[in-house]
């Protein structure tokens, strides 16, 4: 016997049970007493319902996948929504404006697992985009679970510490360092095994709300090894930042290249940026988060742990760099 939900059947137990089969697909699997029927029981969609005359309450709500989106009433008052399937990602429109969110005036919130997030764009780009620093002072084991994501885009940056991974088809777990940076392509299984204490990372994702979908079956590592393999458009990246190598660019900074490029058919290119000294904000997302030194942006300060988000069509003015000014890059 499977779990069941139970429902009030409403005025007339039949037409109710007619309803849920001709408008939403149920399979009646029981029915009593034979002589007055009261109790039915209904399995569709994965779910098992039992309809009682003799209960009360709310009528409930269901959802079930479908090509046609609607809502409708059953004749027991329960409201049905058909939704479309989760394959279908609903980005909002774009709404970028500056945000220069300041370390200084950081404020983190409590987050599960004992982590700690700082909102990097509180208006999200109007739900496009979030980013987010996120902390956690004492490290140890982490109780995760298998997991994968539904975005467009989503990837994590190691400021400080190190945490140890696990991803579907690549590899045994391994650890990511300061400076280190992964690509989780869309649905990619993963879970976070550790981390060190004083771990800071600065994860970013498209859209801002989506659905985290956890995997009750498969097990990581998987045995099966495919560093190439294709998750929905993209493939999985994880730069290590020692023996990276930095190019310099015209405008006299360097540029160390995640790869990111390159996995994601040209969607995003994120890198480290050296001695910064001018900017494109001609992109969807062009993001900055200050690893170290200091400069003014329009005679603003700037220091380490800064971020800022530029938004499209706007000069900015960058002066008085230090020698050690870096920054995280990240553009759409």
């Amino acid at each position: 016997m499977s779990a069941e939900v139970v429902l009030p059947a409403g005025d007339d137990l039949q037409t109710t049970i007619d309803w849920f089969a001709d408008i939403a697909g149920f399979k009646m699997t029981m029915i009593t007493p034979a002589d007055e029927p009261r109790i039915s029981v209904l399995s569709g969609h994965g779910l098992t319902i039992r309809l009682d005359s003799s209960a009360s309450g709310p009528s409930g709500s269901i959802r079930i996948p479908d090509t046609d989106p609607r809502t409708v009433t059953a004749p027991n008052g329960t409201t049905v929504q058909f939704v479309t399937t989760q394959d279908r990602l609903e980005l909002p429109k774009n709404a970028a404006e500056f945000v220069h969110s300041r370390f200084a005036d950081a404020d983190f919130g409590a987050g599960r697992a004992g982590m700690q997030y700082r909102d990097l764009i509180p208006n999200r780009q109007g739900g496009r985009f979030i980013a987010s620093h996120i902390a956690i002072p004492e490290g140890g084991p982490v109780p995760d679970y298998v997991h994968h994501h539904h975005v467009r885009f989503q990837m994590i940056f190691c400021h400080t510490g190190w945490a140890d991974l696990v991803y579907e088809d690549q590899g045994p777990p391994f650890r990511m360092q300061a400076g280190d940076c992964v690509l989780q392509p869309p649905h990619i299984r993963h879970r976070v095994l550790a981390t060190s204490d004083r771990f800071e990372v600065v994860e970013i994702g498209c859209p801002a709300v989506h659905d985290t979908l956890r995997d009750h079956e498969l097990e990581l590592p998987t045995a099966v090894v495919d560093l190439d393999r294709d998750f929905g458009g993209q493939r999985f990246v994880w730069h290590r930042a020692e023996g990276a190598i930095s190019n310099p660019r015209p405008d006299g900074s360097t540029f160390t290249n995640f790869g990111i490029d390159a996995a994601t058919d040209g969607l995003a290119t994120v890198g480290i940026v050296d001695q910064p000294s001018s900017l494109d904000s001609a992109f969807e997302l062009l993001f900055w988060f200050v690893r170290s030194g200091n400069a003014l942006l329009d005679g603003e300060p700037v220091t380490a742990r800064d971020a800022i988000t530029f938004a499209p069509g706007h000069s900015h003015a960058l002066t008085e760099i230090s020698p050690d000014f870096q920054v995280l890059q990240v553009q759409l």
